[in-house]
């Protein structure tokens, strides 16, 4: 289930992610930083949605901020537990630094998968 910028997602997903990302890439980073900071996790990963799922906790509802998806805060531990994740230390492998790259767990009617998205340069 894990995979890097899987080409599939490109045309129908990309476009969307990127014109949410831009809007709310800084809102993640945060919360990425926060997540590692306090101890919860060095693997933060944000679900996104285009309807409200039970993965992570709420941090942006769709059509907050002019987004098209939900973004819902959480981390490895988490889809460990609900067997999302099965191989922990290949899914830290293929991890990207948190300080550069968002860890995206997109979920759609025809596509899930692991998306790491590079954040804007400052």
């Amino acid at each position: 289930m894990l995979t890097d910028n899987d080409p599939t997602l490109n045309g129908k997903y990309l476009g969307t992610i990127s014109k949410d990302f831009v809007v709310i890439s800084d809102t993640l980073k945060e919360a990425s930083y926060q997540i590692r900071k306090r101890g919860f996790s060095d693997y933060p990963i944000f679900s996104i949605a285009k309807v409200e799922i039970p993965i992570g906790t709420s941090l942006i509802s769709r059509g907050e901020l002019a987004t098209n998806w939900h973004y819902n805060a959480s981390y490895l531990d988490e889809f460990i537990q609900r067997k999302l994740v099965d191989d922990a230390e290949a899914f830290k492998k293929a991890y990207k630094d948190p300080d550069e790259f968002c860890c995206l767990f997109v979920v759609d009617e025809e596509f899930t998968n692991f998306l790491f998205i590079p954040y804007p340069e400052d």
